[in-house]
C-alpha cells in the first residue's frame, strides 16, 4: 500500500487536475504527455500507456486514473527506490527480455537527441552517452545492463533520466560541477 502525506496528495492532485482537461479524473496519453512541460519522451509515454511498468487501475482502456498517476509520480520523483527502479527498468526494457541492450538505449536516446537538437542544446552523441553510462553503472556484463546493476548503482536516477526525461537530463548535464563538491 502506497502512503503519502496530505501535502504530497495535494501537490499531486493539483498536477493531475492541470493535466485532466475535462476533469473526469482520468487522463489520456495526450494529456499525460504534457507532464512537467513535456519532459518525457513519446516513447516513454507510449510504454507507460502500454502498461509496461505497471497495470493501470483505471478500467477505461487508454486512460490513466489519479491512483495510476500517483504511482507514476512516486516512481518519477524517487528513482532510487527498488520499486521505482523496477518501474523504470520495465519501461526501458523494450523487448521485455530482462536486460537493457545498447539497441534499446540507443532507441530511447535517439528521441532525446532529436529533442536536444530542436532546442539547440549542446548535443552529446550516443556513443559518448553509452560510454559514460557504462562507466557509471559498471554492469557485470558490459553487453547488457540488468536491474541488479541499477540497484547497485549510486546514480541510477541519472542513468534513467538520460533516456527518459529531457528536463532532468539537461539539468544534470548543465550543472556546475564545482557546486557539487561544496
Amino acid at each position: 500500500i502506497l502512503q503519502i502525506s496530505y501535502d504530497h496528495f495535494y501537490v499531486l492532485y493539483c498536477k493531475f487536475w492541470e493535466l485532466d482537461h475535462d476533469h473526469d479524473f482520468m487522463i489520456n496519453k495526450e494529456e499525460f504527455s504534457a507532464y512537467s512541460n513535456y519532459a518525457l519522451t513519446s516513447r516513454v509515454v507510449d510504454r507507460i500507456f502500454d502498461q509496461a511498468p505497471r497495470r493501470f487501475l483505471c478500467e477505461r482502456r487508454g486512460m490513466m486514473s489519479y491512483r495510476d498517476f500517483i504511482w507514476f509520480c512516486v516512481a518519477e520523483e524517487d528513482k532510487t527506490s527498488p520499486t521505482a527502479l523496477e518501474y523504470w527498468f520495465r519501461i526501458m526494457d523494450i523487448d521485455n527480455d530482462g536486460l537493457l541492450s545498447a539497441y534499446e538505449l540507443e532507441y530511447l536516446y535517439s528521441e532525446q537527441l532529436t529533442r536536444m537538437e530542436n532546442l539547440a542544446a549542446e548535443i552529446v552523441t550516443f556513443d559518448d552517452i553509452l560510454c559514460q553510462m557504462l562507466d557509471m553503472v559498471k554492469p557485470v556484463d558490459i553487453t547488457a545492463i540488468y536491474i541488479s546493476d541499477l540497484k547497485r548503482c549510486k546514480q541510477a536516477d541519472v542513468f534513467i533520466n538520460t533516456f527518459t526525461n529531457l528536463n532532468k537530463f539537461l539539468s544534470f548535464e548543465t550543472r556546475d560541477p564545482f557546486l557539487v563538491y561544496q
